[in-house]
């Protein structure tokens, strides 16, 4: 009931219209009368669609406005509003009834059907996201009674007992203590944990458009001819990727960034990355390299761990302006027991230490929050901490952070430690050409996102495949039942399933042997391998280069399997 959109357009057919139009893909209530639409907004819906002329009713207007300023926090009820298309500008009275509306997208009439579609979906995927707060609050919410309740009992238990035992006072005021440390430390651990979910979603949203716009970028430097228009699109492309490497970070810190994991020698890592440090650096700071003798090996992506260093170079480097000291040490530490956010076990730590101003004490919890910087406007992205947290617990370790003003910072990140003969993670993979008769072979897309599915079927189609497409899993699943593919692409994040659900029914249906790319920058890699194994992964945003290489390696390794 809350994913209704509700159309309240009273006069002649344009109710009946709209309904045809979003009716596929909504689940669309009409509401004639003034009543209705009130009562209905009221036991909930995702938008509601209205035409200008139905909200000239002042009562209307005073009944909506009552109920959006009744609107719990988490709430911004979005409205579409079409309007008519008039020469002049809109009257003051016209602007304040928009005004009145708070959250609207004004779309003129006359308009295509497209465009009231993607409005529509729009309207809903932020309506989603606000019921998505909504539920992160709920469990904030609970979890802070659960916690109260607990504080209430361990007071009554501790005043009954003080008053039996005089003598075990110390006891007492050490259970206090502990109690305050755990309570802050799951308060910080659901603030981060939802900034996470947030950020991540919004980043997974932001990587489905880069990737249209640079997969457009390249068919256009396909289909165009004229040589002016080359440097403009290769402009056009820098830009992409810078986007690309923050939506990167920002999935980092969500920990839902496809990582490659490898066996790592970090002293052999920060070796290699010595000049690029001190270079990051600059020459007023002093790089030392203090590496532990015991070998330190980890099972990490080496790039990202590497992104986490400079990140931390480049912090250490600003807190530094007059020059001073950047230590950089490597260690092995043995756990003995759970402690803090540390499980038992050996890890490898590297610590990076700098000579700087330091951090005020009452900021060090925020440090890690995404877009959160101590530089002035305009110095930094904020996102340079959050990406070593990210990165830290997503390959199952952890991030601390100590500074005293004045005194400098240390930030230490923890890796489970890996042995000598652990199996080698280097994946060998050649990289296939694309097969001389491709038009031979069928592919499936699975997609929800219309634009990215639409440019990765024109670009396969560009390259000779027979492609088929589908906007969900239902309609993918039903697609393989109707005839099988030699390649399957699937999305991850999807509506109804998930990438992995759709990979593990298609096998159940087809067999293990369909070849299977996972096309995706937002997945849960630990899900993916406990329903559909190791698909291909194909990290957006991609090329076609790319999406053309994974398609042939996919039906290399079967022929290859056909083969053997």
């Amino acid at each position: 009931m809350e994913l209704r959109v509700l159309i309240h357009a009273p006069f002649g057919r344009d109710a009946q219209v709209i309904k045809s139009v979003i009716g596929q893909t909504h689940k669309v209530v009409l509401c004639s009368a003034r009543d209705e639409l009130l009562a209905a907004i009221q036991e909930g819906a995702a938008a509601a669609i209205l035409t200008e002329e139905s909200i000239t009713d002042g009562a209307l207007l005073q009944d909506l406005g009552a109920w959006l300023t009744s609107q719990p926090s988490w709430s911004d009820f979005p409205f579409i509003v079409l309007s008519n298309h008039e020469p002049g500008p809109r009257s003051v009275q016209a602007i304040s009834i928009l005004h009145a509306l708070g959250n609207v997208i004004l779309l003129e009439r006359p308009l295509n059907a497209q465009t009231l579609s993607s409005a529509a979906d729009a309207a809903v995927r932020a309506r989603r996201r606000q019921y998505a707060t909504r539920q992160h609050l709920d469990e904030i919410g609970l979890a802070r009674r659960e916690v109260e309740r607990l504080n209430s009992e361990l007071e009554e238990r501790i005043e009954a007992r003080t008053h039996e035992l005089g003598n075990a006072n110390n006891r007492l005021m050490k259970e206090i203590a502990e109690r305050e440390k755990a309570q802050s430390a799951l308060v910080q651990s659901q603030k981060m944990e939802a900034i996470g979910r947030l950020t991540g979603g919004i980043a997974h949203d932001f990587n489905n458009l880069l990737h249209v716009v640079n997969m457009n970028l390249e068919l256009i430097s396909l289909y165009a001819k004229e040589e002016k228009v080359r440097p403009v699109v290769e402009r056009a492309k820098a830009a992409s990727k810078r986007g690309a490497k923050l939506t990167g970070q920002l999935l980092s810190f969500a920990r839902n960034q496809s990582l490659s994991p490898k066996l790592t020698h970090v002293n052999k890592l920060l070796l290699g990355i010595k000049d690029l440090l001190e270079i990051s650096a600059g020459s007023s700071v002093q790089v030392q390299l203090d590496l532990c003798e015991h070998p330190a090996m980890i099972v990490v992506d080496p790039s990202q761990l590497e992104m986490a260093v400079l990140n931390l170079a480049v912090n250490s480097r600003d807190a530094m302006p007059e020059g001073g000291s950047l230590h950089i040490a490597t260690g092995v530490r043995h756990v003995a027991k759970d402690e803090d956010q540390l499980k038992a076990g050996d890890y490898v730590v590297v610590t990076v230490t700098d000579t700087g101003a330091g951090i005020a004490p009452q900021l060090l919890s925020k440090v890690f929050d995404p877009f959160f910087t101590t530089k002035p406007t305009g110095s930094g992205t904020g996102l340079g901490l959050s990406q070593v947290y990210g990165f830290a617990r997503q390959s199952n370790g952890v991030a601390f952070i100590r500074s005293e003003l004045g005194s400098g910072t240390t930030v230490e990140m923890y890796f489970p430690a890996a042995v000598e003969d652990e199996a080698e993670w280097q994946e060998q993979v050649s990289a296939p050409s694309i097969p001389a008769r491709a038009n031979l072979h069928k592919v499936l897309v699975v997609e929800d996102d219309a634009d990215v599915r639409g440019v990765i079927v024109e670009c396969l189609g560009l390259i000779g495949y027979a492609v088929t497409e589908a906007a969900n899993g239902t309609e993918g699943l039903a697609a393989l039942r109707r005839d099988r593919p030699d390649v399957l692409v699937v999305d991850y994040a999807m509506p109804d399933m998930t990438g992995a659900e759709v990979i593990k029914q298609a096998r159940e249906l087809l067999g293990d042997d369909l070849p299977v790319i996972l096309a995706t920058g937002y997945a849960d890699m630990a899900a993916v391998e406990r329903l559909a194994g190791k698909p291909i992964l194909l990290r957006k945003p991609f090329d076609i280069k790319s999406l053309g290489a994974a398609v042939a390696q996919a039906l290399e390794a079967t022929r290859e399997r056909a083969g053997a």
